[in-house]
């Protein structure tokens, strides 16, 4: 790489980087890269996910760098994008994990065994079969990963409705489950 690249006024080589020269969009990654990594370390202790946060955060840089306005520093915008990057990582991790807590008191002993008799197409028969308000809130809970206040959002109903639904279906689903057993 030119020497001379590597003291470009800042914003040129954002410009530069806009008009998608890749030695600049380097030059501007190696930059920051070392301080937003230790950024993305203060949100997690997991050196792999700061990697990644760090990853996305500078995709994000890039896709929206047209958008930035010469208001406050450079550094400051990149950093929050990569912390808004590392929030969003936690929010998703933390439903992955309340997903996974939720399976596992779902997924009691007394129907383990059906379910390694059962075909996916038929679990989602019998999911399509519960009542609508229910199956709705089933799917987006425990496939899609919204939590209930997401999810009273979008079906306009409240969190205890969406809490309710979510035990109702379970229930009936457990009930389809055992009747399918025979």
């Amino acid at each position: 790489m030119e020497n001379s690249n590597k003291h470009i006024p800042e914003q040129e080589l954002i410009e530069r980087c806009v008009s998608g020269e890749r030695k600049c969009q380097e030059i501007l990654y190696r930059k920051y890269a070392d301080k937003m990594y230790n950024v993305s370390l203060t949100y997690t202790n997991d050196e792999d996910e700061a990697c990644d946060i760090l990853q996305e955060g500078f995709i994000k840089v890039f896709r929206n760098l047209q958008t930035f306005q010469f208001q406050g520093s450079l550094e400051g915008w990149i950093r929050k994008i990569v912390v808004n990057t590392a929030l969003e990582f936690y929010r998703k991790k933390k439903r992955e994990q309340e997903n996974l807590d939720n399976y596992e008191i779902f997924a009691d002993t007394n129907i383990d065994g059906v379910l390694d008799k059962i075909n996916s197409e038929d679990i989602i028969k019998l999911v399509n079969q519960l009542p609508s308000k229910a199956a709705m809130v089933l799917k987006l809970f425990a496939i899609e990963g919204y939590n209930h206040k997401e999810i009273a959002i979008i079906m306009e109903i409240s969190e205890g409705t969406s809490k309710s639904q979510l035990n109702r279906a379970r229930f009936l689903f457990k009930e389809a489950i055992s009747k399918y057993n025979g």
